[in-house]
């Protein structure tokens, strides 16, 4: 079996399902054809045609308020926007309609529909192509959100949240479409929503991320090793609903907590999971809760977009901060 990419892995995970049930289509811009801007439907138009694969125009609102309808009428579409970037004006179809319908209706309609987009810095993108704003939708009842940092769990998440009846907002960290390859075997197997998962088990410090900032944070937790100290990794994985359960548990554990995100630093996801950590896990804390985080700066073009995205060197930082505490 060859070790596959996250990209490689999503369009995987698509082609399975499509397999696997007939109700499930795909469209966006470019999806057709050309295999998307990342090229993650590469090669399904030649196997399920353009019924099952629709490109559409330039029109963000139409193809959220198109994949809405289909939802509510039974089919399974998987919408891909071509950057987070360029989400916002689906905002309105998809808060007022997507996340509602099943509300709306007493349970009469749901919505088992995917949004998925690429987001996040790192790929040298011009401006409205490098957002992290989850948490914009991580705010909206009704709607699930789910950031994978491999290609194994972009494998079995996608699976999961094209099976789930409510609408799911799937963000893949471009930065990390191409990083790593990984065996990931073609089973239809999901992985679980709304858990976290455990990377690295430590007893010292408990480090808290998602997306492409889990290849930092790792990268972290190696040189803590070297100087002795035993950090914790978790992966949120599914941003909305939390799993603050797993976070709180490790916290007993180990006393300290840094939380890691590229997304700017106010209002951010970082900032719900520490007033958690306050407001149910105060006693356990020996020092108090460190943020590592993008700016509450537009992403910059090529030449500064390193100077925004979090590193290594400032993981270090804050944990040296919550080591100093007796």
């Amino acid at each position: 079996m060859a070790d596959i990419t996250l990209v490689e892995a999503i369009t995987q995970a698509l082609a399975y399902e499509m397999r696997k049930d007939k109700d499930v289509v795909i469209l966006g811009e470019d999806v057709g054809k050309d295999g998307g801007v990342f090229r993650a439907t590469l090669g399904l138009l030649n196997e399920f045609g353009p019924e099952r694969v629709r490109d559409t125009p330039l029109a963000e609102s139409m193809i959220a308020g198109l994949a809405i309808g289909m939802a509510a009428q039974g089919l399974k579409p998987v919408a891909e926007f071509q950057f987070m970037g360029f989400i916002y004006p689906a905002y309105d179809q998809i808060v007022n309609h997507a996340a509602r319908i099943r509300n709306r209706t007493r349970g009469r309609l749901s919505c088992p529909v995917v949004f998925r987009t690429p987001y996040g810095a790192g790929i040298h993108a011009p401006e409205h192509h490098s957002e992290s704003t989850e948490a914009i939708f991580a705010h909206i009842p009704g709607l699930r959100v789910v950031v994978p940092s491999s290609p194994a769990r972009a494998y079995g998440l996608l699976l999961a949240s094209i099976r789930d009846p409510d609408p799911v907002i799937f963000l893949e960290p471009s930065r990390l479409y191409r990083w790593a390859k990984q065996e990931v075997p073609d089973d239809g197997k999901a992985l679980p929503l709304d858990v976290c998962f455990t990377l690295r088990v430590g007893t010292d410090v408990t480090l808290v991320t998602w997306g492409a900032m889990v290849k930092e944070t790792l990268a972290a937790a190696d040189t803590l090793a070297k100087q002795g100290i035993s950090a914790e990794v978790i992966d949120v994985a599914t941003i909305k609903p939390l799993d603050i359960e797993t976070i709180l548990a490790s916290v007993e554990k180990t006393g300290r907590c840094v939380i890691i995100h590229e997304a700017a630093r106010s209002c951010g996801v970082g900032a719900d999971i520490s007033a958690q950590i306050a407001e149910r896990g105060l006693m356990f804390l020996q020092a108090p809760v460190q943020r590592v985080t993008g700016y509450d700066t537009i992403v910059p073009y090529a030449r500064l977009e390193k100077l925004y995205i979090p590193n290594e060197k400032q993981i270090l930082a804050a944990v040296t901060n919550v080591m100093e505490f007796a």
